[in-house]
């Protein structure tokens, strides 16, 4: 469809879907909250960090649309983190899992996420992306798109919802756990590096290794030096002998 004149050019409205309720996330403790909002801010900054605010919104809201669905995890970590210890890139948010968090973060466009995250987490809703719980680039064509529902394309993202009760404003009605047990990403199986077998030598089929005579050492015979005169004078030559 074309876009309406005054319309927002970062969006463009592909089904007219409902919007999800305006829903306050708080933790049960002040760590829960803290750890909620680190985790919705690292999704927004990784996923869509050089989007428009537009874009950074769309992101936050189908991380909270995943939560309030009995399809995924009932709290805000779970749900960024979800296949983060898997080492095949098939993570739910493939930040968590390709290496990108061990790039450096820009200041400024992390307070800009983090108050994205804190505003969606108060209750804010961002309508135009209504239910959706997917998205991807423009540039790439997941085998899952053609089964879902398109609901918007926002950025540099297309956003879509599941077809039938699961993409329905009725399926969206579990409660935050209020419970964040975990802050980033999950850490992935200890695999041993591979052993490496030594060749086994066969002794039976191996020439048997030639064993070297020991060369004999043969002297000259030397002739054994006489003894000197003795230099004794002979009124001592008998002293020391026991007398008798």
């Amino acid at each position: 469809p074309a876009p309406q004149p005054g319309a927002n050019p970062a969006v463009l409205t592909l089904d007219a879907a409902q919007a999800a309720p305006a829903t306050a996330f708080r933790g049960a403790t002040a760590l829960d909250s803290y750890r909620a909002l680190n985790c919705l801010t690292s999704a927004i900054y990784y996923e869509a960090g050089n989007e428009p605010e537009e874009g950074q919104r769309a992101v936050a809201q189908v991380v909270l649309n995943r939560v309030r669905s009995p399809l995924w995890p009932h709290s805000v970590c779970a749900v960024v983190y979800q296949g983060s210890e898997r080492t095949d890139l098939r993570c739910q948010f493939t930040f968590s899992c390709d290496g990108s968090m061990t790039r450096g973060s820009d200041r400024q466009s992390w307070a800009r996420a983090r108050r994205i995250a804190q505003e969606a987490l108060s209750g804010k809703v961002y309508a135009p992306v209504g239910l959706a719980t997917f998205y991807h680039t423009l540039a790439v064509r997941p085998s899952w798109a053609p089964s879902l529902r398109p609901v918007a394309i926002i950025g540099a993202h297309i956003f879509y919802r599941m077809p039938g009760f699961q993409g329905a404003p009725a399926a969206f009605r579990v409660a935050y756990s209020g419970r964040e047990y975990q802050s980033g990403p999950a850490p992935r199986p200890w695999m041993p590096a591979p052993v490496i077998a030594s060749p086994v030598y066969d002794w039976a089929k191996a020439d048997a290794p030639a064993i070297l005579p020991v060369p004999s050492v043969t002297r000259p015979p030397e002739d054994e030096p006489a003894l000197p005169e003795s230099t004794i004078r002979p009124e001592y030559r008998n002293s020391g002998r026991p007398r008798i």
